[in-house]
């Protein structure tokens, strides 16, 4: 069986809809926000995505355990086809599909969390305002002291699903998607944090749990990927009712010399 490109948006969220928190990512580029950045490989049951809306592209390839050999299969076939360098996002167990086609760096474990509890959002004050395209410079601001180098979509300020607070006029927290999508009704947090000079006061809490009431109100799955280190943020989302669904890996992919 050879992988193919896949092109049938019905197709592929059949096949991503039977694990939708695995698969948020995915299910949400396929809304029409993110559908002209991306490239899809399929190989029978699995997927793979190339999300070309980002520079270096990013490669998506998620799958359980029971999963993964038919996955690498995929990879290692489309491997070849590939950028010369790329990002990666890769459930464990899938570089090795790779490794005779590119230079593999590390970029750290991650872990995907779900929401499964939300019950927790009513112990937290929830805080925080939408924000619109008005308030880019405040926030580019906030994330220049707070946040350097995350990755930062602007156009998704215009899905209405960031939230800041403000305090005596500064914009000094605030919760964001990467995803959002009611079609597929699944959403990823994204670009969360609190000004260094506020942290330790509960606006990051705020501000999540007011996001994850106002996403609740239109999705099914609210989701995040968070770096398998950062203690201090997996507790802030473990205190509101996220709980670890599963781990990947972050990689650098650069083409071997032909």
């Amino acid at each position: 069986m050879a992988v193919q490109a896949e092109h049938d948006r019905a197709v592929l969220a059949r096949l991503l809809g039977r694990d939708p928190v695995l698969h948020a990512y995915q299910l949400g580029d396929l809304d029409d926000f993110f559908w002209p950045y991306t490239s899809w490989f399929r190989r029978g049951e699995q997927v793979a995505l190339l999300y070309h809306g980002v520079d270096p592209p990013t490669l998506l390839a998620f799958a359980t355990a029971a999963d993964t050999a038919a996955l690498r299969v995929l990879l290692t076939q489309v491997a070849p086809l590939l950028p010369a360098r790329l990002y990666a996002h890769l459930s464990p167990g899938l570089t090795d599909a790779l490794a005779g086609t590119f230079r593999i760096d590390a970029g750290g474990r991650h872990h995907r969390m779900a929401l499964t509890d939300p019950a927790r959002l009513a112990a937290v004050t929830p805080a925080g305002v939408p924000l619109t395209a008005a308030d880019l410079p405040s926030l580019r601001e906030l994330y220049a002291h707070a946040y350097p180098g995350n990755w930062f979509d602007e156009r998704m300020l215009d899905t209405g699903q960031y939230l800041g607070v403000r305090e005596g006029g500064e914009l000094v927290a605030v919760a964001g998607v990467h995803v959002f999508s009611p079609a597929y009704k699944v959403a990823a947090l994204g670009n969360v944090t609190t000004h260094p000079s506020w942290r330790g006061r509960g606006l990051g809490a705020a501000v999540v749990a007011a996001l994850c009431a106002r996403l609740r109100e239109s999705v099914t799955h609210v989701t995040l990927n968070v770096k398998a280190d950062n203690a201090t943020a997996v507790r802030l989302y473990e205190r509101v009712g996220f709980t670890r669904f599963a781990d990947y890996d972050e990689w650098t992919l650069t083409a071997l010399a032909g």
